[in-house]
C-alpha cells in the first residue's frame, strides 16, 4: 500500500475546501487536498455568481483574514453590483457575476503555486482513527495519507441522489458520481447523519433566446457608477469585459404548464423527503406556496465571455425534463429555446453541526473538522468561510501559525464578522434546513459592514501569518488615512463663507455659524468625496498615509498641506490581465480604488457615528457574558429551577460560555437568570 504523510488532509475541493487547504498550508502545515476531479476545483455547481445579501460580506471577511475567494472573483468578475445602496450602509452588499471557467482555472492556479500544498485526483473511502484521534485517510484506489487533522468539505457528494421527474440517478453533481463510502466511515465514530436537498435550475444556448423581450439589467460600471468596487482589498481593478443580465417574469401559461407536471414532481410524489433552501425554493415550490401569483421573476444570467451557456436564475427545478421545456416556451423570450441540460434537484449527506466545536471541530472525533454543505449550510460563501476557519484551525492544532497565534483555536464572535454569526448558528441552534446567511441574522449588522471587513478581521491574519506583505503594509496605510481623515474632520471649523455657497448648490441649509466639517459631512445629502474639491487637505490625509511608512499615530492633518504622492500596490498577478478592457477601466488606478475605499469608509463613520456607538455598547455588554464560561460548572438535568426544555437543550449543547447559552433556542432569559445566580454562588 502506498503512504503518504501530511499535518493536514482536505478531502474534497469546492469551495470550502480550497479555502481550508490554502490557509493551513499558508500557516506552514504540509496540506494535501483530494478530489474526485482536478479539473472541477471550485466548481460553481449552480449560480455562476459569488457575493450578495450578507454573502457578499462574508467574501469581504475572507480576503480580510487572507483567504482567496475575493481574489479569485475578481479575476474573473464579468458583471459587479453592489446590492442595496438605497438603503444604509450596514445593508450594502457587493454582488459579481463570473465567468465560471475563468473562477475554476484562477483557484486551481492558486492552489498549485501555494507553497506546502499538494493536489490529489481521487476519492476519499475511509477516516483512519487511532486511540480516539483522526490518523489518517484512505481512498478507494488503496492510497493512505497519514495526518495529524482531517478537514471534510465533500459538498453535495455524499450519497448524492440526483432527480429529474421520476427518474432518478446517484451523483454528487451533473455526470459526477457521488461518493458512497465515507459517509458510513465517518457515521461509525457516533457521528450524526441526516439528509437535505438542494437544486439547480436548467441551462440555456444564448442563441436560441429573444433578448429583446427582456429587460436588460447592467451591472454598476455600465450605469456609470463612481464607486471602484470589488472584493479582494489587494486585487488589481478588475480587466474583464463587463456583460449584462436580463430579466422576464413567467406568465399564467407557464404555470399551468408547469402544474400539469406536479405529480411527477419528486418533491410532491414521495419521492424526495428531505427539506430544501427555503430561501431558493424550486419554482414548483414557488407555485404551490404562492398559488395566489401569476407571475415569478427570472434572472438569465450570463456563465461567460466566450460561452452561450446561460443561468436561468429563479427557474430551479426537478420536474421532468419536457415539462420543464414546454413551460420555458410558453415565454414569449424563450419561444424558440434551446437547453444545454434541463435542471434537476439533488439528496444528500449531512452531518449535525450541533456536534462540533466553533473551531469546526468534532466534539465525538478529535482531529476531524466539518465545513460546507456537509454543515447543512447552502451557498458558496458559507462554505468557504467555513472552509477558512476550519483549515485556520486544523494548522493551528498541529502546531502552525506562529507564537503570537491562537493556541486555544480560532474563533470569530457575532460582533466581529458574519461567518462568526454564521459558525455560531450552526453550533448553538444547528439546522433544520440549508442555512443561508441574511444580513437580518446579525444582531450587530451595523458593525459588520462590508467596507470595513479589513478594519475588522486583517490583524487576525497578520497574527496567524495568513496576511502577505502587501496586504499588511495596505492595511496600516488606509488605517492612518482613515484615522486622519476621522481627526481633522472632527477638529477642522467651517465658517459659513466656506461653505454656504456648496450648501446651497447642494440643497442643503446654509450654516448661521461656524460648524465643525464632520458635523457638515453628517448630512444626509452630501457626499464627503464632493468635499474634497472645497478642502484639500483632506486629500492630503489620504496621500500623507501612503507616502509615508506603515506606521505612526493618527495626527490633524495641516490645513493646506502638500500633497505627497501616492504609492501604489503592486498588482496581483493575474491570469486574466491579458484580457484588459478599455481606456475607461485604464483610469481606475490602485490608487484611486483605495482613495475611493478610505473616503467611503470615513464618511459611513461620521454619518452613522451615533448608531454605531449605540451598537459597539450593547456588543460590549454581550461580550461580559462571553466572558462568563459555563462548560463544566453544571449538571443541567438536576437543575430543577430551569425549564424542562432548558435543561435538555442546555444538556445537549453544552455550551462554552453564558452568552452561548442565551442564544440556543428554547433557553429563555429567565432561564439565563437561574444560571447567573447559580454562579454567584
Amino acid at each position: 500500500m502506498t503512504t503518504f504523510n501530511y499535518d493536514v488532509v482536505v478531502i474534497g475541493a469546492g469551495h470550502a475546501g480550497c479555502e481550508a487547504a490554502a490557509a493551513a498550508a499558508r500557516m506552514g502545515a504540509k496540506t494535501v487536498i483530494i478530489t474526485m476531479d482536478m479539473n472541477k476545483i471550485a466548481q460553481m455547481s449552480c449560480n455562476p455568481a459569488v457575493g450578495g445579501i450578507a454573502k457578499g460580506q462574508i467574501v469581504r471577511e475572507i480576503d480580510a483574514l487572507g483567504g482567496q475567494m475575493g481574489r479569485v472573483t475578481d479575476a474573473a468578475t464579468i458583471q459587479f453590483r453592489m446590492l442595496n445602496r438605497s438603503k444604509g450602509p450596514a445593508m450594502w452588499s457587493p454582488r459579481a457575476q463570473c465567468d465560471r471557467m475563468r473562477f475554476i482555472a484562477e483557484w486551481r492556479k492558486t492552489l498549485e503555486n501555494t507553497e506546502n500544498l499538494d493536489i490529489w485526483q481521487d476519492e476519499v473511502a475511509e477516516i483512519l482513527v487511532a486511540e480516539g484521534h483522526v490518523c489518517g485517510v484512505r481512498t478507494v484506489w488503496g492510497a493512505e495519507f497519514r495526518c495529524r487533522c482531517a478537514v471534510v468539505t465533500a459538498g453535495t457528494f455524499l450519497n448524492g441522489l440526483m432527480h429529474i421527474g421520476r427518474k432518478m440517478v446517484a451523483g454528487g453533481r451533473c455526470s459526477e458520481p457521488a461518493a458512497t463510502f465515507l459517509t458510513a466511515s465517518i457515521a461509525a465514530h457516533g457521528i450524526s447523519v441526516q439528509r437535505m436537498k438542494t437544486g439547480t435550475p436548467v441551462r440555456i444556448d444564448a442563441r436560441s433566446v429573444h433578448f429583446e423581450e427582456m429587460e436588460e439589467q447592467p451591472g454598476d460600471d455600465a450605469i456609470g457608477s463612481p464607486l471602484h468596487y470589488r472584493f479582494s482589498y489587494i486585487s488589481p481593478w478588475r480587466k474583464l469585459p463587463q456583460l449584462p443580465c436580463w430579466t422576464c417574469n413567467t406568465n399564467a401559461e407557464v404555470h399551468r404548464i408547469l402544474r400539469s407536471g406536479l405529480a411527477d414532481s419528486p418533491l410532491y410524489n414521495g419521492q424526495i423527503q428531505s427539506i430544501g433552501p427555503r430561501y431558493c425554493p424550486s419554482i414548483e415550490t414557488k407555485l404551490v406556496t404562492f398559488a395566489e401569483r401569476d407571475a415569478h421573476p427570472l434572472f438569465l444570467e450570463p456563465e461567460g465571455l466566450e460561452t452561450n451557456e446561460l443561468y436561468l436564475n429563479g427557474f430551479s427545478s426537478s420536474l421532468p425534463m419536457d415539462v420543464q421545456i414546454e413551460a420555458l416556451k410558453a415565454m414569449p423570450c424563450f419561444r424558440d429555446v434551446k437547453v444545454f441540460r434541463p435542471g434537476y434537484a439533488i439528496e444528500y449527506d449531512f452531518f449535525d453541526p450541533t456536534e462540533l466545536h466553533h473551531t469546526l471541530e468534532s466534539r465525538k472525533l478529535d482531529g476531524l473538522f466539518l465545513a460546507g454543505q456537509v454543515n447543512g449550510t447552502t451557498g458558496y460563501e458559507e462554505a468557504a468561510g467555513q472552509g477558512i476557519v476550519a483549515g485556520i484551525n486544523a494548522a493551528l492544532k498541529c502546531g502552525n501559525g506562529g507564537a503570537d497565534a491562537h493556541s486555544g483555536g480560532f474563533t470569530l464572535g457575532r460582533d466581529e464578522a458574519y461567518i462568526g454569526v454564521l459558525i455560531d448558528d450552526l453550533v448553538m441552534k444547528g439546522v433544520d434546513e440549508p442555512y443561508r446567511m441574511f444580513t437580518s441574522r446579525a444582531e450587530y449588522r451595523i458593525l459588520l459592514r462590508q467596507d470595513n471587513a479589513d478594519m475588522r478581521l486583517t490583524p487576525y491574519a497578520e497574527r496567524l501569518g495568513l496576511a502577505t506583505a502587501e496586504r499588511t503594509e495596505r492595511f496600516h496605510r488606509k488605517k492612518i488615512s482613515i484615522e486622519r481623515l476621522l481627526d481633522h474632520a472632527r477638529n477642522r471649523n467651517v465658517a459659513p463663507r466656506e461653505i454656504n455657497a456648496f450648501l446651497e448648490e447642494n440643497g442643503s441649509p446654509a450654516l448661521q455659524h461656524g460648524s465643525k466639517l464632520s458635523e457638515i459631512i453628517a448630512r444626509p445629502n452630501l457626499r464627503l468625496d464632493d468635499l474634497v474639491g472645497l478642502f484639500p487637505e483632506l486629500d492630503a490625509c489620504i496621500e500623507r498615509a501612503s507616502a509615508e511608512p506603515a506606521e505612526g499615530s493618527s495626527d490633524v492633518c495641516a490645513e493646506n498641506a502638500e500633497a505627497a504622492a501616492a504609492s501604489t500596490v503592486e498588482a496581483t498577478a493575474s491570469t486574466v490581465e491579458a484580457a484588459a478592457g478599455t481606456a475607461e477601466n485604464a483610469g481606475n488606478t490602485e490608487a484611486n480604488t483605495e482613495r475611493t475605499e478610505i473616503i467611503e469608509a470615513a464618511e459611513i463613520l461620521l454619518k452613522y457615528d451615533g448608531y454605531i456607538t449605540r451598537e459597539r455598547a450593547l456588543a460590549d455588554k454581550m461580550q461580559r457574558l462571553e466572558n462568563i464560561k459555563i462548560r463544566g460548572h453544571f449538571d443541567y438535568a438536576t437543575i430543577q429551577s430551569l425549564s424542562t426544555e432548558a435543561r435538555q437543550k442546555l444538556s445537549k449543547a453544552d455550551p462554552e460560555t453564558l452568552a452561548q447559552a442565551s442564544r440556543i433556542p428554547g433557553v429563555s432569559p429567565s432561564d439565563i437568570s437561574v444560571l447567573l445566580v447559580l454562579l454567584g454562588r
